[in-house]
């Protein structure tokens, strides 16, 4: 088998390092809403009254998927992205890794989807940490978006 080598995918400097940044404060929250989940803590900074209240939604029926926490599920999400968003992998020439990336961030989008209709629609209650675990999400899937068509090869 011969192997061809092509120039390493180039992408903007500053792409890696904000991807990783998000991945990072996405897993610090998911870190924070298990910690909370698990010692059943009020939460930092979020009212109960109203339609904030953090504590309605993170004890809600939603607040599990499977019998699984979604703040674990938020853990299990935002660990492997930190890996794929370390500027190595940003660097690396192989088509999965880049859509492995791009999947698994598209992937995360959908649970956010999901996640805001329960809120808005089931709930009735938003989560100030929950909304900035989506943000977050959807911050890095449009990074990792436009990085991946930026190191797509031309047609």
């Amino acid at each position: 088998m011969v192997s061809v080598r092509t120039k390493p995918v180039a992408v903007p400097a500053w792409l890696p390092i904000v991807s990783l940044a998000l991945a990072v404060a996405g897993l610090l929250v998911a870190g924070y809403l298990t910690i909370e989940h698990f010692t059943a803590s009020t939460t930092l900074a979020c009212p109960e009254t109203g339609v904030v209240n953090c504590t309605k939604v993170t004890t809600s029926e939603q607040s599990k998927v499977l019998g699984i926490p979604v703040a674990v599920l938020g853990l299990v999400f935002f660990v492997p992205m930190v890996i794929a968003c370390l500027p190595r992998l940003w660097r690396d020439q192989r088509p999965a890794v880049r859509y492995g990336r791009l999947g698994l961030a598209g992937l995360g989008v959908v649970f956010v989807f999901y996640l805001v209709y329960a809120e808005l629609f089931v709930i009735d209650a938003i989560c100030l940490w929950c909304t900035a675990v989506h943000v977050l999400t959807v911050a890095l899937f449009a990074v990792i978006a436009f990085g991946s068509a930026l190191a797509s090869p031309p047609r």
